[in-house]
């Protein structure tokens, strides 16, 4: 490069950072880089969980047996996040990426091109009219709650045995969004998705199925505070009592995933994706008043003939894939004390159709969380026990584990 040329390019850049600076008026700490236009806005923001984890086997379910320590540290999550609005605030958008390996991981086969799954949300959201919106692109479905609550705001270190087993998770298609008012408090949203069935990062198309989601939300005393509805703990402590109730249920046409939109893919011997309509509920409420919280969920997955397992009739009818179906129960909730100390418990019950798609589960969990700057920054730590029913063949199957996490987000 010639001296001129690196001149100019020196310039350019130190006009664009003294415009950065200039636009972000020096956010505080937690609120991303802020730079805005004529004609549009955007926030940028990154954050990363550091993860130290432990666990125990418990042999026969007897705490004198308390064996087979396994412990890692790693770098849970770390993620770019980008927001904002473009040629008007009526049209927003959302881009977030995935950098860790946890993040990149699972996108190793040929549905994804053997690619990396990088990409979390794209979408655009346009307010077209009045209380209505339409959403375009990848992101978080209207299922449970727990998953819709964002990693960087959980009341946990992770997310419940619930989210894990029945979460509609993330998936790409239309969104269209509505919400409105009876009265001077009740407020009512409605949510209806048409998506491709399969999740994030898809590249191989559609497998011969779309998924279809609906949702109603019901907030009888008013909106919370900042979106608590959808983050764990009530750090906003609501001055007056907060009560937010959901209904979903997702259809999802002939799925392709043991897990509707998520788990291993299933294949019959001739390479042939093969799959069933999966039926999904789930109920949950979210309560918050003067630093108390409390959540709770149900979710309940059958398959339209009932039957979970999927036959190659290729193949002599081998199970060639098993949905897991059946139900869950997660409640769980805390007090935020007044230097930002918050204590948490939790309980989830997952309760497989047969013992074919799985054992049942039951865990019990307790969190102790220190909030520096919300759920900016913050310190977390659980022990948690969990115990699986034992059969003639497996007395080992208990976990006891012990995390700690920290969370920094700017």
């Amino acid at each position: 490069m010639k001296l001129g040329q690196k001149i100019l390019a020196i310039a350019l850049l130190a006009s664009t950072t003294q415009t950065i600076i200039a636009q972000t008026a020096k956010p505080k700490f937690g609120k991303g880089i802020v730079i805005e236009g004529e004609n549009y806005k955007m926030k940028a923001a990154f954050r990363f969980q550091s993860l130290y984890n432990n666990e125990w086997n418990v042999r026969n379910d007897d705490f004198k047996y308390v064996e087979d320590y396994a412990g890692n540290f790693l770098v849970r999550r770390a993620r770019l996040k980008f927001d904002g609005w473009a040629y008007s605030p009526k049209i927003k958008y959302k881009m977030e990426l995935g950098l860790s390996n946890r993040d990149l991981s699972g996108g190793s086969g040929p549905e994804y091109k053997n690619t990396a799954r990088m990409i979390l949300d794209a979408y655009l959201e346009w307010n077209f009219y009045q209380n209505f919106s339409v959403l375009a692109g990848q992101t978080k479905q209207p299922g449970n709650r727990e998953r819709i609550i964002s990693s960087a705001n959980m009341q946990f270190v992770d997310r419940s045995r619930l989210n894990k087993r029945y979460t509609l998770d993330r998936d790409m298609g239309i969104m269209l969004k509505h919400h409105f008012s009876l009265g001077k408090t009740f407020k009512v949203k409605e949510t209806f998705a048409f998506s491709q069935g399969e999740g994030r990062n898809i590249t191989a198309g559609n497998f011969d199925g779309f998924a279809t989601t609906f949702k109603v939300e019901l907030f009888p005393f008013g909106d919370f505070k900042s979106k608590g509805a959808y983050t764990g703990g009530d750090l906003k402590r609501e001055s007056t009592p907060k009560l937010g109730l959901a209904f979903a249920y997702d259809i999802n046409r002939n799925a392709v995933r043991e897990r509707g939109q998520g788990g291993d893919f299933i294949q019959d011997i001739n390479g042939n994706y093969i799959g069933k309509t999966l039926n999904s509920i789930f109920v949950d409420f979210m309560f918050k008043y003067k630093g108390f919280s409390l959540m709770g969920e149900y979710a309940n997955r059958i398959t339209t003939d009932g039957n979970e397992d999927v036959l190659d009739i290729n193949d002599n009818n081998n199970v060639i894939g098993t949905y897991f179906t059946g139900s869950g129960i997660n409640l769980q909730g805390g007090y935020l004390f007044n230097a930002n100390y918050e204590l948490a418990a939790r309980y989830t019950v997952i309760t497989p159709q047969t013992l074919n798609v799985g054992k049942n589960e039951s865990e019990f969990g307790l969190a102790l969380s220190k909030y520096v700057v919300g759920h900016k920054l913050k310190v977390q730590t659980d022990v948690g026990y969990r115990m699986v029913e034992n059969t003639a063949t497996t007395i080992n199957d208990d976990k006891l584990f012990w995390r700690v996490q920290v969370d920094i987000h700017f």
